[in-house]
């Protein structure tokens, strides 16, 4: 990349303009097999409210920034990334193995790292800032427990999903 690329003048980019992440093409995903499609399908029922909103905010050569809202128990499956990370939160938590996060920490996840975390009971609203215009996603859930459990939460909280607000800011 060369700063050539880059706009010469300023840039806004408004929340309303963003664009929802499976929308784009910032983000590549495996061919899944037959087995992972009927797996996922459990957690994605047409008539089940989403636990997930991701946005893309700003894609430009060697940046993107990506609005994240997962709600209250998100079952987020292990994954990994080719580009670097670095998360912000803005409100809400989020347990990332022993650690609980809030608002204003942050983490830093290397590319191909592999990680997940769990949104705390008010969910997690975050950014994610990438050092690269697009990036791919590795599936790393092994067997059907994972895809099981994810089920039984998209099911057992899909009226709180669909009446959920955004974590409110702590100021």
């Amino acid at each position: 990349m060369t700063d050539s690329q880059l706009p010469t003048t300023m840039q806004i980019y408004r929340a309303a303009d963003a664009v929802p992440l499976e929308e784009t093409d910032i983000m590549s995903l495996p061919e899944f097999t037959p087995e992972q499609i009927e797996a996922m399908a459990g957690m994605h029922q047409p008539d089940r409210a989403r636990g997930d909103e991701v946005k893309v905010l700003v894609n430009l050569p060697g940046f993107s920034l990506t609005h994240v809202w997962f709600k209250a128990e998100y079952p987020l499956p292990r994954h990994s990334h080719d580009a670097h990370c670095l998360y912000y939160i803005i409100a809400g938590s989020l347990k990332l193995g022993t650690q609980e996060l809030g608002p204003r920490d942050s983490f830093f996840l290397p590319a191909d790292v592999p990680y997940t975390y769990t949104p705390g009971p008010d969910g997690v609203e975050l950014l994610e800032f990438r050092n690269a215009t697009a990036f791919d996603f590795k599936l790393l859930v092994k067997g059907e427990a994972f895809w099981q459990r994810a089920a039984e939460v998209s099911e057992r909280r899909n009226e709180d999903w669909r009446a959920a607000k955004m974590p409110a800011l702590n100021t």
